[in-house]
């Protein structure tokens, strides 16, 4: 009768340990073979790839031209006349910093003219500003004729110039003929003409801004 008791006992312990060993083995196999997870704890970091996208449309971000200068307009004369004194310090990003009387239209005869430098800070992204006024709305518009026929490059945009709702004038931008890489605008307002010349979609922009 004992040796029967203990014959059963060691069949029991027998039957644990053996149920136990499948267990540690089942529990090995499936750390590191299959489906592996202390193997994948330690390959966990997959992310690197969204820094990358993110540094990247900062950076499309950071390229987008500011709307504001980053250079101060230079002040104008004490005796600057009227005409003068209504030019824009600046216009989107570019900043006045310099003004003078010229002559370029002399032989039409307008009552006063003046050539402009609009800048970034960049001189090769300059912006030359030509602005008179004649006495009549007339001869404007004849001087505005004359500029604009005298464009040769493909038209960038044309249109009317409007004051509280009221067309004053007009705008042609057209491709400077000489250079690619610039433009030229020139528009009409009542009895002022403006022509500017620079880099294509910086002239574009900033005649379609210019306030006057």
């Amino acid at each position: 009768m004992a040796n029967t008791q203990q014959s059963s006992s060691h069949g029991k312990l027998t039957a644990v340990i053996a149920v136990a060993a499948v267990v540690i083995v089942l529990a090995l196999l499936s750390a590191f073979i299959w489906p592996g997870w202390a193997l994948n704890k330690t390959t966990t970091p997959a992310s690197a790839p969204t820094t990358s996208s993110t540094a990247s449309g900062k950076k499309s971000a950071s390229a987008k031209a500011p709307s504001t200068p980053t250079i101060s307009a230079k002040a104008l004369p004490t005796d600057a006349t009227s005409l003068l004194k209504a030019m824009p310090d600046s216009v989107v990003n570019y900043a006045r910093t310099d003004a003078n009387p010229s002559a370029n239209w002399t032989s039409t005869s307008p009552l006063e003219e003046y050539t402009m430098t609009y800048s970034t800070g960049d001189d090769t992204k300059n912006i030359s500003l030509i602005t008179a006024q004649w006495s009549s709305a007339d001869d404007a518009k004849k001087q505005y004729e004359t500029l604009t026929a005298s464009l040769t490059g493909g038209e960038i945009a044309s249109g009317n110039v409007k004051v509280s709702g009221k067309t004053t004038g007009s705008y042609v931008i057209r491709k400077d003929a000489s250079d690619s890489k610039k433009a030229v605008a020139v528009w009409l307002n009542d009895t002022a003409v403006f022509q500017a010349n620079g880099p294509s979609d910086a002239v574009t922009t900033f005649c379609q801004k210019f306030p006057l």
